[in-house]
């Protein structure tokens, strides 16, 4: 029995559409959308490939969805690739946020403006709770990749603790936990 070849890349206008339509219907945020349209539409990646990328592009400097477009579109189409991906997932909800910008300086105040803010921040955290769950289903029967997980869960929203001498410690350790497991 012989594998099937693995799919082509996807395109360059795959990419950008790709990318436009997941971050143009993001309102919240926009990795959730991004993990639906690579891994459970597109199948670009595996969920397991999805969350090992999300988690390079998280220690990097910067937003980690741009980011994650970036070595995405990189990995399939080299620089264009790049380019497109970055392009997409900033053009349209940069022109939605300069339109509203303009709108909630104007409107901003009015009572009605106010709760549809509030009502929006619940339901991005909802959707930030659920993506959480989905990027965490790979470590599901990796004890030590759980144990990581959650001591910096701990170590971040628990003691608060800053973000660079976190990193210093937690990403040693966590490559010793790993690594030493392997063994």
């Amino acid at each position: 029995m012989t594998d099937a070849p693995p799919p082509p890349p996807p395109s360059l206008w795959a990419l950008f559409a790709g990318f436009c339509t997941a971050s143009s219907t993001g309102f919240g945020g926009v990795l959730p959308w991004v993990r639906r349209m690579v891994v459970e539409e597109r199948r670009w990646q595996t969920a397991a490939e999805f969350t090992d990328l999300l988690a390079l592009c998280q220690f990097l400097p910067g937003p980690n969805v741009i980011n994650y477009s970036v070595c995405l579109g990189s990995r399939f189409r080299g620089l264009p690739g790049a380019v497109v991906s970055f392009i997409g997932v900033l053009a349209v909800p940069m022109g939605i946020i300069m339109c509203l910008g303009v709108l909630y300086g104007r409107y901003g105040d009015t009572p009605v403006v106010a709760h549809a803010f509030r009502g929006l921040a619940a339901a991005a955290s909802g959707l930030v709770l659920s993506t959480a769950w989905k990027i965490a289903a790979p470590l599901r029967g990796r004890p030590r990749a759980i144990a990581v997980a959650v001591v910096t869960f701990a170590v971040m929203a628990g003691l608060r603790a800053p973000l660079l001498p976190a990193l210093a410690v937690l990403v040693p350790l966590s490559i010793l936990v790993q690594w030493g497991g392997r063994r």
